[in-house]
């Protein structure tokens, strides 16, 4: 029942049945106590247990400090210390001037004392109650000045206990307080728990403010002797906490300033000496957020922990204060953690709140807690009364304090417990539950280091094993499928391993354990299988799939790869084979080399292997029956192997993969040029293969078709897929439609396509595709529902109901005649597709290109193809092309520049009243239906945090236009149009293309800085092409007109009776047409003598023609048959004059052609082109069709267009990403043209006088090096090679420098390789003398990072080797360089500043107001900075 103002209160105490059973009095069983009876005999209500309690408490121990120890002491005691404690803390809220207090704990005679400075109690009566305020409010129970709740107070007291139980559980207790206002002190003592009072003393006073509380508490209450060393170090621990707490108050403990100053000083009691896990002393991170929040933060290593006040209360158990600050720094710190652990286990707010420790000092209004007690405070955040919103710089000083590396440490322990837990396996004799495994008999047992595990690609790949243990049986070799490609642990996520079930397939049967070292051999015998044999197809994938599981093995447990335990099992690609004569190669380029030295190979039956599934059951029995030539180990070599691993498969190494990627290709392109063959591994006597050579001689194969499927050609602007469909198309000449899935299968056959129909037939309807933000020129015409800018093509009707066939715009862009130019590929030995095909304008840049690879990525936008023929035509006429603007075919919106290959693309919107906004175009590629439901439904139904913007919106777009009606209100609209309908509606979107990389015509792939540089490569190539072209035609033009000539004359001659041909034999024949001047068949000839040379490309296509006869009459002597075997009515005059005819023009067709320049016939493709690209377009040559579209889909006449904003903010921006992407080489810091380092030349005769009157001024002997005589070759060629390849001018060289460096180093150089010295600074004059081309000793950690192959053999010689050894890291030989040239730029540096130092202090002391050459100042500036630079580089 509820009490008020010590009325008493009824408390019902339970009956208990006595022996007797006789019955209680109703007297003894309800029973009335007063209020301070009550609280009396139930204690815990008000000040908690009075029952000593042991627990961990932060305490003050004298010799320790603040110390987290166990401790026993009694709640309820600290409790009614701490009500007087902050009854004085909360006198600094009223009086801002109070500025001590003074606090005194006596053991010896139980005594506790609090002084205060502030103002004090009103010595007054209380007209009420008829007595004085300090007895009211110290000796009545319920009385407060806390009781006006719509007064907002930041103070400890609120129910009017407090002090008052101080008093009752005191055996005496007395207040002091003088009140300067009423000129009268007060003292008053109670004694026996409240129960007697003394008559109050009141004196007239004169001096300063105070109150004192002085008592001595009941220790038999609290079932205690005395106040022991806990408690008193509990009570003085508070006594610490106000001083931090109670900012401006200075606080005194037995007489002595407690050394705490504010609340950051207050934290380092907490943190002092304290280190975190890698032994750096703890970071405090502090904010004084406003009067009323302070907040530090550090790491914790036991958990969330927190030190919290709110009004000088210490909130032991915290509350959603700590909460309100925590929850902030969690959430900043998880943001930060998610972006360093993107591959990690995901950490959740409460794991990211284990490694925080967290104090708040909080001034809060009104504060609620959820007991008297006041350890946990319980107030709405709202209701705070202020707000604590941490800043930026708290939060970016909070992610580098450690407590984000103190999460990732634990994020990657937590990933090891679990992989450990999940993917681990032991070593077991059966394992079960892995589908497809056919398991060694003697895996798991004491056999199992001598049983081999074949890991195969695919089921087919299975059964082909399966079939070779026929031979070599079942008891030590078990297979297991592998299904695809696996999986790159290298970069994939914590997540993804863990639910790979093929790698933990694969862990189980061969018994791994995460992380676990194998580089004992015995550590071996703990696995099930002592051997990984891998087999797949010998091609790319196939070779990509080993070095998958390569990557595997090498990134968990790398000591496995030592001990050989990874073996291939490689089958023929090809096999010849001849009467009973049979001949495998494992490489192309191996059975390039054979043919080459055999002769009559074409007589050889000539069967390519692509897959493992080729291959017989026979064939597999025999492969295993020699097991000695079909197994390859692999072997590791260090260092070396280590680097090619992770420079295929690390995320970390892509600028380094590009380099590789490019060598190879430039590689390839010098071996194509000199006719040098092709590099392969797997030779007759191969037995071992390092890892080294597996990476960087057939992986990299892969790498490079990667590319290759993945990145157009700069000629046509195709990739092999689609180069595949033209060459069908092209190859078919289809009259009619055809089914896009039948398309797909000629493709499949015509062209040997051998990845999956899905993706080929996605190619045809994708070259076929021609609404806004595809195709600018489709190829293939779309003769069905090929998909529309709706949703962005993949509305596409099945490949089934689909029709397509060549567009006539493909014939004209690929012209027939130059078929014959091309370079055609062979696949299994069939004629496909050519390297490229050569179009007569640039498709990569009509359609552009998109493409990610192996290193390398592609983008390029759509360009207009009347611009890029406006260009050409230019170019032709020796004009610079004009700068183009990314195009799309029927897109109505506007494309702005920003930068360089950065453009701005905006769609259309107007408003058409005051609450209406029409949408008629969206940016390019941003799809109808995706923006509907992604800018405008939002917009429409709101969000939590963003209420509706629009109020409705209508559709009356159609497959190929776009128009949304859109309604809202007259000042949303107003407040969108000012801050920019394109921005608000979302239609604006970025096209940058900083990466346009193409394969060039020689197939190395390159980089472009702009669409004028492909251009005009295109342009270049193409012209040769057509002189080709030109060259061509002549040739078969003359055979043609020669032939037609031959044969008018022999008809004519027939006919005049010169020739008879009656009754003679053909070997007659053939002598007289000989002897009479005819030409063997000009046009046979002519063919023969184009296939003579292209015999080397067309050798691989004849391979399997051995069957083939040849027709005697052709091969050997003249041909005449284009003459003899001329029907007879050849004679009658109409054919006569028809051959006639036929000679004289085609005569005139060869000399119009030779009239020609190329150039011409390049401008006549273009124009025959344009017009039908504007036939194509219906703009001329068809009539006009009545429109079908309603007239509520075009868009509204009457509407105020609004024009895209571009505005300089968003150059500036451009500008900003594309120099954040660009790699700047390290410049000095002034001016770009104050760097020499590559700017100047070495011999800069400016530079070297000047360092020749520095050396003077200091007194160094140096002689400027002589400069060679110019020669008259100089301004042709030989200017910059001259200038060059004189190296490095050496420096002066400093004495008082060498002697500093000398002193720093603890041993002599080590002799070694000069260094690059790439600068005239970083060279010094007589460097190999005195010891500059070494480095100094180092420490053996050191040592250890830059050679681990070689640390071993370094005891007690710290120093590192001479010169790279073959497995040392490339970073040694960086360091020689550094070490070097870093100490003779110290020379440089020092000549140079003692330099300027002089003649500033001789203009100081009125020298020369400048230096004897105008340009020195400068020079001398800009050599310190470059001389400095590379001191630190």
């Amino acid at each position: 029942m509820d009490v008020s103002n010590n009325r008493p209160s009824l408390t019902r105490t339970m009956a208990v049945k006595k022996e007797s059973s006789k019955k209680m009095s109703v007297e003894r069983i309800y029973q009335k106590k007063t209020q301070l009876e009550h609280i009396l005999l139930r204690p815990d209500t008000y000040i908690g247990s009075v029952e000593p309690v042991t627990q961990q408490m932060w305490v003050f121990d004298e010799e320790i400090g603040m110390n987290l120890r166990e401790i026993t002491f009694v709640p309820g005691l600290y409790k009614i210390f701490d009500e007087i404690l902050v009854n004085a803390a909360d006198n600094k809220q009223r009086d801002k001037n109070m500025s001590t207090i003074k606090i005194t704990i006596d053991p010896e005679s139980n005594t506790i004392a609090v002084w205060n400075n502030g103002k004090g109690i009103p010595v007054v009566e209380h007209k009420d109650e008829k007595m004085f305020v300090p007895a009211l409010i110290f000796g009545h129970l319920l009385t407060s000045s806390n009781y006006n709740d719509n007064e907002k107070k930041v103070t400890g007291g609120r129910n009017g206990y407090g002090a008052k139980l101080c008093n009752i559980f005191s055996t005496k207790f007395t207040v002091e307080t003088a009140c300067k206002e009423y000129k009268l002190s007060f003292k008053q003592t109670w004694q026996d728990n409240m129960g007697k009072t003394s008559e109050a003393k009141i004196k007239k006073f004169d001096g300063e403010d105070y109150t004192c509380v002085t008592f001595q508490p009941d220790l038999a209450k609290f079932k205690m002797e005395k106040l022991d060393k806990d408690i008193v170090a509990l009570l003085t621990r508070r006594a610490y906490d106000v001083a931090g707490s109670c900012r401006g108050v200075k606080v005194m403990l037995n007489g002595k300033k407690l050394p705490v100053n504010g609340f950051r000083s207050y934290v380092d009691l907490y943190v002092k000496d304290k280190l975190d896990e890698t032994g750096v002393a703890l970071k405090v991170v502090n904010e004084m957020v406003n009067e009323r929040w302070e907040v530090c933060l550090t790491m914790s290593e036991k958990g969330f922990q927190q030190i919290s006040f709110v009004n000088s209360i210490a909130t032991t158990k915290g509350g959603r204060h700590v909460d309100y600050v925590v929850d902030q720094i969690v959430a900043k710190l998880i943001e930060v953690v998610k972006k360093k652990n993107k591959a990690g286990v995901s950490v959740k707010p409460f794991q990211v709140k284990n490694h925080v420790s967290v104090f708040v000092n909080a001034l809060i209004e009104n504060p609620t807690f959820d007991s008297q007690t006041k350890e946990n405070m319980t107030l709405q955040t709202k209701s705070f009364g202020s707000k604590c919103t941490l800043s930026e710089k708290f939060i970016k000083a909070a992610t580098n304090c450690g407590i984000v590396e103190s999460i990732l440490n634990w994020v990657k322990f937590k990933a090891q417990t679990q992989l450990n837990k999940k993917c681990s396996s032991v070593k077991h004799s059966k394992i079960k539950g892995i589908p497809k495994l056919d398991d060694a008999n003697d895996a798991g047992g004491k056999h199992s280091s001598e049983c081999t595990l074949i890991l195969t690609e695919g089921d087919s790949a299975k059964s082909l094993a399966v079939s070779g243990l026929g031979v070599i049986g079942r008891d030590r070799y078990g297979v297991f499928p592998l299904r695809g490609k696996m999986l790159n642990v290298r970069e994939a996520t914590h997540k993804q391993i863990m639910e790979n079930a093929e790698i933990n397939n694969i862990i189980k049967i061969v018994g791994l354990q995460y992380k676990k070292s194998y580089d004992d051999p015995e550590s071996l015998k703990s696995l099930r299988y002592g051997k990984i044999m891998i087999m797949t197809d010998q091609d790319q994938d196939g070779s990509h799939i080993k070095g998958l599981l390569i990557n595997f093995f090498h990134h968990n447990w790398p000591s496995l790869l030592k001990h050989t335990f990874l073996e291939e099992f490689i089958t023929p690609i090809v096999k010849a084979s001849k009467n009973k004569q049979e001949v495998s190669f494992y490489s192309i380029p191996e059975f390039d080399e054979w043919k080459k030295h055999t002769e009559n190979y074409k007589t050889w039956h000539i069967k390519y292997y692509k897959g493992l599934g080729t291959s017989t059951s026979k064939e597999a029995k025999e492969y295993f029956a020699d097991m000695e030539r079909h197994r390859i180990m692999f072997k590791y070599n260090g260092t070396e192997d280590d680097a090619a691993i992770t420079l295929a498969f690390s995320k970390k190494k892509t600028d380094d993969r590009k380099e590789w990627l490019t060598n190879f290709m430039e590689d390839r392109r010098q071996r194509r040029m000199h006719g040098l063959p092709e590099q392969f591994l797997y030779g007759t006597s191969t037995r071992h293969l390092s890892y080294n050579d597996f990476i960087n001689k057939e992986l990299i194969l892969f790498s490079n078709s990667d590319n290759e499927r993945s990145i157009p050609s700069l000629v046509d602007g195709l990739k092999p897929g689609q180069r595949k469909v033209l060459f069908t198309c092209m190859k078919r000449n289809d009259k009619r439609e055809v089914k896009v899935a039948q398309l797909a299968g000629s493709v499949a056959e015509m062209s040997a396509y051998h990845h999956g129909e899905v993706s080929l037939m996605m190619t045809i309807v994708n070259l076929a595709q021609n609404f806004v933000g595809s195709n600018n020129i489709n190829i293939l015409q779309p003769l069905g529902q090929f998909g529309t800018r709706i949703n962005g093509g993949k509305d596409a009707a099945s490949p089934r109901y689909i029709f397509t066939m060549l567009s006539p715009l493909a014939k004209l862009l690929f012209p027939a005649v130059d078929s014959s130019l091309l370079k055609f590929l062979y696949d299994d030995n069939q004629k496909v597709e050519p390297e490229w095909y050569i179009p007569i304008i640039p498709m990569v840049l009509v359609n552009g290109a998109e493409g990610i690879g192996t290193g390398w990525a592609c983008k390029i936008s759509n360009y207009d193809p009347r611009e890029i023929v406006n260009n050409i035509n230019r170019m032709l006429n020796h004009q610079d092309p004009l700068p183009m603007l990314p195009r799309y075919k029927n897109f109505k919106g506007a494309i702005h520049e920003l930068g360089q290959n950065q453009y701005l693309v905006s769609g259309e919107v107007s408003v058409l009243d005051k609450n209406t906004v029409e949408i008629t175009e969206l940016p390019v590629r941003t799809w109808t239906q995706a923006y509907k439901e992604s800018v405008l439904e939002p917009m429409l139904q709101g969000t939590d945090k963003t209420p509706p913007l629009i109020s409705d919106y209508k559709e009356y777009h159609t497959d190929t236009t776009v128009k949304f009606v859109v309604r809202m209100t007259e000042e949303k609209l107003a407040q969108a149009e000012a801050a920019g309908l394109h921005k608000v509606f979302k239609l604006q979107s970025s096209l940058t293309c900083n990466s346009m990389v193409l394969f060039d015509h020689m197939g190395c792939l390159k980089r472009y800085e702009s669409v004028q540089d492909i251009l005009k490569e295109f342009f270049e190539l193409r012209l040769h092409y057509y002189k080709l072209r030109k060259d061509w035609l002549v040739g078969s033009l003359g055979a043609e007109a020669a032939k037609l000539s031959n044969q008018a004359r022999f008809v004519l001659e027939k006919i005049d009776g010169k020739i008879s041909i009656e009754n003679k034999s053909k070997r007659d024949l053939i002598r007289m047409l000989v002897q009479r001047g005819y030409e063997s068949d000009p046009v046979a000839a002519w063919n023969k003598a184009q296939e003579k040379s292209l015999e080397d490309e067309d050798e691989d296509g004849d391979g399997n023609d051995s069957d083939s006869s040849v027709d005697s009459g052709s091969s050997s002597g003249p041909n005449f048959n284009y003459i003899l075997n001329m029907p007879l009515w050849c004679l009658t005059k109409e054919k006569v004059e028809e051959l006639l005819k036929q000679r004289d023009l085609k005569r005139a067709e060869l000399n119009e052609l030779q009239r020609k320049k190329s150039d011409d016939l390049w401008r006549e493709d273009l124009a025959v082109f344009i017009e039908e690209l504007d036939l194509v377009k219906g703009k001329v040559g068809k009539p006009k069709v009545k429109k079908m579209h309603l007239e509520e889909t075009l868009p509204s006449p009457f509407g105020r267009r609004i024009e895209p904003q571009v505005t300089l903010a968003m150059k500036a921006d451009a500008s900003k990403k594309l120099t954040k992407k660009k790699k700047v080489k390290i410049q000095c810091t002034l001016a770009c043209d104050y760097c020499i380092q590559l700017s100047l030349p070495e011999t800069d005769p400016e530079r070297m006088a000047m360092l020749s009157r520095a050396a003077e001024s200091v007194g160094l002997e140096w002689n400027i090096p002589p400069c060679p005589e110019p020669s008259r070759l100089d301004d042709w060629f030989l200017g910059v090679a001259r200038a060059g390849s004189q190296g490095p001018t050496p420096v002066p060289f400093f004495p008082e420098v060498h002697d500093e460096i000398a002193g720093s180093w603890t041993a002599p150089f080590t002799a070694r390789n000069r260094p690059s010295g790439s600068s005239s600074l970083t060279t010094l004059d007589g460097d190999s003398a005195r010891g500059y081309t070494g480095v100094p000793q180092v420490e053996r950690s050191v040592a250890m990072q830059l050679c681990p192959n070689a640390a071993t053999t370094w005891r007690g010689k710290p120093l590192l080797p001479s010169r790279a050894c073959r497995h040392s890291s490339a970073l040694i030989d960086t360091a020689y360089t550094a070490c070097g040239e870093a100490a003779s730029a110290l020379h440089a540096s020092a000549l140079l500043q003692v330099h300027q130092a002089k003649a500033l202090r001789d203009l100081h002391e009125g020298g020369p107001p400048f230096p004897p050459s105008g340009n020195e100042g400068y020079i001398r500036n800009r050599d310190v900075t470059c001389t400095t630079e590379n001191t630190v580089i």
